[in-house]
């Protein structure tokens, strides 16, 4: 047997309720409100929001645990003494990612914003953003200067792992793009 998606059944179960309605309204002589499949759509939006927020969910959870292994890795590695704990605790709360708030109602739709409004939205988030990072920024040269130079030489190596696998490999002073400079379009 042959299993039918979810989403085939539900077109399916509108459409035969839409043709109920039809046929009910004709009968009776009006014609069908059209409230009932926009409220399904509502129903089916607000199902697959949740299903986002389920993912989501799992995702964050599955990061943090990630997170927390490599953040014990690092502190065992790293053999951070008692006396830098408290600094090393300070370090872990101030790099953690910001929760986000639940989406309150459904997502802006950028389509019906002008361009210039576009842009003050985009500008705004890149200044928290920014603002953020600072923090980050901070935080780590702060913690930076209470290792001893050993311990220096093991953050820096971990970090640099980070900016490989993050794909930014050779990005340092002597790193060189072939090929000229970039512009729209092509190279010059």
């Amino acid at each position: 047997m042959t299993s039918i998606p979810k989403r085939a059944l539900m077109a399916a179960a509108l459409a035969a309720a839409f043709a109920g309605l039809s046929a009910t309204a004709i009968a009776q002589g009006t014609t069908a409100a059209p409230t009932a499949p926009t409220t399904t759509q509502q129903a089916q939006e607000g199902a697959k929001e949740g299903q986002r927020d389920a993912k989501r969910a799992e995702r964050m959870a599955s990061m943090q645990k990630r997170m927390a292994e490599r953040q014990a890795a690092l502190k065992a590695e790293l053999k951070i003494t008692a006396e830098q704990e408290p600094a090393w605790n300070a370090f872990v709360a101030r790099t953690q990612p910001d929760a986000r708030p639940a989406r309150q109602g459904p997502r802006e739709d950028w389509s019906k914003l002008t361009t210039p409004q576009r842009l003050d939205k985009m500008a705004a988030m890149k200044a928290e953003r920014d603002a953020r990072m600072g923090q980050r920024h901070d935080a780590i040269k702060s913690f930076y200067a209470v290792l001893n130079a050993e311990q220096q030489k093991v953050f820096d190596a971990k970090q640099m792992q980070g900016f490989q696998r993050a794909g930014m490999k050779g990005h340092g002073k002597n790193h060189h793009h072939g090929g000229g400079h970039h512009r729209m379009g092509g190279t010059i």
